[in-house]
Order: C-alpha cells, then structure tokens, then sequence
C-alpha cells in the first residue's frame, strides 16, 4: 500500500489526521476551536508521563491548560505543553503541504487510517480512565431531590443559588467518527469554545462550551457572567425570548460576584456590557462581559488573579462559594471531574482563553458520560431544572450517538 503523504480535501479527513497525530504519538494532546473563528489549532506533548502546573498564567509556556471543578491537594493544574503545534483555517482548501514539517514527517512514515480505526485507537487508548460512573448521578430521584434539598437551603438562608449537576451515560455506537463529530459540533455551535483534549490514563474529553471564564489578548482582560437557560424556538430565537424573573436573577447574581471579585482587589476601572440574550447551539443563556485594560489600571497579572478568585463561577457552584460548594461536597454524591472546572490554550499566539469545561462529555472504552447542571433558586422547579438537564446533555450527546458527515 502506498504509504506516502497525499492531499487533503476535506475538513474531516485533515481532522482525523490531526487525532492521529495525537493519538499515535501516545502522549496527551488537545486541539479546539475557539467562538466564532475558523481557526482550528492543536498541541501535542509527546512525553507519555501528564504534566501539572501552577496557574501563574502570565509566566507558563504555551500549552493547554485542564483543571477539574474540585481544587487538588497540590493546587495545580494538568498541562499540556505546546513541543508541538499546528493550526489551520477550516475555511480554507486543505492541502497536505500546509501542515507544518514535524507534522508532514510523522505522516509519511504511516497509513492513513480511517474513521473506524481512529474509534479502534482512542477507544483503545480510553480504558484506562478513570471510570467516573455513578449509580447516584444518573438517578432522576437523587437529583429531584437534591434540588429540593437545595431550595430548602436557600430558603434556610444557607446558600443564595446552588448549582447541582448530574450524569447521563451513553454507548459509543460502532459508527462512531470522531472527527465527523468535531467538525458537526463546530458548524453546530458557530458560538461555542469546540474543544477535545486526550492525557493518557487521566481523561479524555470533548465538549462545546458557550462560556469563557478568563481571556487576555494585548493589554487587555475579558470575562462574563453566564446564566439562565431556555430552549431556542423559532426563526429568530434571540428577539422571541422572554426570561422569568428566577431567570434574570439567576444572572444578575453571577455579575454581581464578578464585581465583588474587583472589589476585593481594589480595581474600580472596568466596562460592563450587558445583559443580552445569546444562543448556544439549541440554548438561550443571558450574558453580560466586562473587560478591563491590564495597564492603565495596573493590573498585569489580572489573568491569573481573577482565575483564582472566579473558580468555580457562581453559575456552577452557586454563591456564596464556600457555602454552595460545601453543599454540593455533602450532597451531589460523585465526582465532577473536569466537568464544570476550566480549560483552554494559554500564551498561544500571545493569547489565554480559558473557558468553563461545560456542555462535555468524557470518552472511556465505549461509553460516554455527559454533564449537566442547572441553576437552583428559591423559585426552582425541581422537574423543570431535571429537564433543563436533560437538553444539556443532548448538546454533546446527539452529536456522539449520531455521526454527521
């Protein structure tokens, strides 16, 4: 069989050979794509031991940040470190001369495979992750009553908003093409942070997140406060939408705390844009963004100062933190994992965006788990919030029990 480098002439069949890349090099790569770009990137860390680091985000190489929504005892974060790197435009006719050297030598000594073989190596390559099953997270009865259990706290004066979360686990069909999946998911969700990252024997995960935590691009620093959800009906979802009281203060409360985070720092000079309402695939969500000049307010090392004091956000623990995640400690019954912790590339290009790891999904054998949580306040509705869920999790979950070309 002929063995040498061909063209490329889709988007699907250069994405399968980026997953090969990662995958045959058995070390921990990621690549993703961020909101309303065509740019597709990719780092690979070939070393076969997970690297972690602490999160002085101005001073890292560049590489790809994973964080889980608990903290670790040692306070670090897994990283993957940029040795290699690639990025293209999808947009663009895809040639096979256009990948960088490093890329064009590993493939010239190897088959292409195909989408079946692909599913063969990463499922192969999955076993060994930690099984993140829960009996407990998967049972409509647990998280009935967990929110009922967190109404209660609220009404109690515990907590002001609790953010429970909960698992839904799916068989990965023998058709399954990953890269197939990738690229529906980024013409799917144009708004979204596309994303999939590999580290052997910890995690391999794939989600489309709507929701950046920190960015620093030049001078300057960006956030934004997430909440409230609605299905997208009609022609023009956006202009349609109206939003429950619940609903506005459920958002209102994740600004709220992004402000008492530049309070506590002392930084006063800051723009706020918003509340508006977006669309996140087959959701509504109100957002509003901040955005802040590093310099001329003196704060250089913003990234990783609001990094620290925003994880986890309100809209996925609740508020106050400390309360609401003690709550969920006692509570949720398993581990979150990645899910609801943060990711994202870091100095790429002089560029950090780090995003909350939302609307995901963990790959282990041939079975993917996905996450959803929904926002409690006092005036929850315990069945409506088991059915936001469940829209939640058909973002990923569609994607991956349905292949699309």
């Amino acid at each position: 069989m002929n063995t040498e480098v061909s063209s490329i002439h889709t988007k699907t069949e250069t994405i399968q050979q980026m997953l090969q890349l990662g995958l045959k090099s058995e070390g921990s790569f990621a690549f993703w794509r961020k909101p309303n770009s065509s740019l597709l990137e990719m780092v690979l860390d070939e070393s076969s031991t997970p690297q972690k680091v602490e999160l002085n985000i101005e001073t890292l190489e560049p590489g790809f940040v994973v964080h889980p929504f608990a903290d670790q005892e040692d306070k670090k974060a897994y990283f993957i470190k940029a040795n290699k790197y690639l990025n293209f435009h999808l947009d663009n006719p895809i040639e096979i001369d256009e990948l960088p050297e490093w890329a064009k030598i590993q493939l010239q000594g190897e088959e292409k495979l195909n989408a079946k073989e692909i599913r063969d190596l990463l499922l192969g390559q999955t076993q060994s992750n930690s099984n993140q099953f829960s009996e407990t997270s998967e049972d409509k009865d647990h998280f009935i009553q967990l929110v009922k259990d967190g109404i209660q706290a609220i009404q109690d004066g515990l907590v002001e908003k609790v953010v429970p979360a909960r698992t839904k686990t799916i068989k990965i069909p023998e058709e399954f093409n990953l890269g197939c999946t990738l690229l529906s998911l980024m013409n799917s969700y144009p708004n979204a942070f596309i994303n999939f990252f590999h580290i052997p024997n910890v995690g391999t995960w794939i989600g489309a997140s709507p929701e950046s935590l920190i960015e620093t691009k030049g001078d300057y620093f960006y956030t934004m406060s997430l909440a409230g959800t609605q299905p997208a009906f009609g022609d023009n979802p956006l202009k349609t939408a109206a939003w429950t009281q619940k609903e506005i203060e459920e958002q209102a409360l994740v600004s709220r705390y992004i402000v008492s985070c530049f309070k506590k720092i002392r930084l006063r000079e800051y723009e706020e844009h918003g509340p508006k309402t977006v669309i996140a695939g087959d959701l509504l969500h109100l957002k509003s963004d901040f955005r802040i000049n590093m310099q001329s307010t003196g704060f250089p090392d913003l990234g990783s100062i609001m990094l620290n004091l925003l994880h986890p956000t309100s809209a996925v623990c609740g508020m106050p933190r400390k309360e609401s995640h003690d709550f969920l400690q006692k509570y949720e019954g398993f581990d979150r994992s990645f899910f609801a912790g943060f990711l994202g590339p870091v100095n790429i290009q002089g560029e950090t965006s780090i995003y909350v790891n939302l609307r995901t999904a963990s790959l282990f054998s041939d079975q993917a788990i996905l996450y959803s949580g929904a926002g409690v306040t006092e005036d929850s509705d315990p069945q409506k919030e088991w059915e936001e869920t469940e829209l939640k999790c058909k973002i990923i979950g569609k994607f991956i029990q349905n292949p699309q070309s």
